[in-house]
């Protein structure tokens, strides 16, 4: 079973996300174990304050190293992590090769800014890989987490219905999903590709695969450089 502990100032605010759909159908079947840690519950005064000034002066307030210090040695203390994980607008941004690489470890820690930030020493001393899912700036690392939950959890064998569906999601070999249809055939007289309808299997993927580079090339082209560099 895969465990993902995510610290938090705001629990609230993705406790619907995590314990709905595949998430919650993944931690049904025993497969993901997922705690949420309220900061707050770490902090060192009766006000359970977490934040603090920034040394230094300047706008916003920063997330105090002490609070988040206890939240993780306490859990270390229980259970060795494979990753401590910072959700941040620097780090390293979320590509599906992280996914698919952090869905084969054990333990993962979620630790979600919020503020300004969080105290760099926490970043020096604890944490070991930072991430990003985007060039942009949310109000905190929360929707961020629940995001790289997500995309980690339902490529953990046995959580989707249909164990190839995963594989073959956009950005699977870097290349975006083709076109998908369902039933009716023919509507308002848009019809689908008659190869789809052809029971030829190996004439379907061949189709696929040809829609798939058409798509990258029209949407991504970078996807495809990033595969000419390999």
């Amino acid at each position: 079973m895969m465990r993902i502990d995510i610290i938090t100032v705001l629990p609230e605010l993705i406790e619907g996300f995590l314990f709905h759909s595949i998430p919650k159908r993944a931690q049904d079947k025993g497969l993901v174990e997922i705690q949420l840690h309220n900061l707050r519950d770490y902090a060192t005064n009766k006000y359970r304050q977490v934040d603090d000034y920034p040394f230094g002066g300047g706008a916003g307030m920063v997330l105090m190293i002490e609070p988040i210090a206890r939240c993780i040695e306490k859990l270390q203390s229980e259970r060795s992590y494979d990753e401590i994980i910072y959700l941040t607008p620097d780090g390293k941004p979320f590509k599906q090769a992280d996914a698919n690489e952090l869905s084969g470890k054990q333990n993962l820690i979620l630790l979600c800014g919020h503020y300004k930030g969080i105290d760099e020493r926490v970043r020096e001393h604890f944490v070991t890989r930072e991430i990003s899912i985007g060039d942009y700036v949310l109000s905190g690392g929360e929707l961020a987490a629940a995001v790289v939950a997500d995309a980690v959890i339902r490529l953990i064998p046995g959580v989707l219905s249909d164990e190839t569906s995963a594989l073959t999601d956009s950005f699977q070999d870097n290349l975006l999903a083709p076109p998908v249809y369902t039933r009716p055939a023919d509507f308002r007289g848009w019809k689908v590709p008659d190869v789809l309808l052809s029971g030829n299997h190996k004439a379907i993927e061949e189709w696929r695969y040809e829609m798939s580079l058409k798509r990258t090339q029209e949407r991504r082209p970078d996807l495809l450089s990033s595969n000419d560099s390999k």
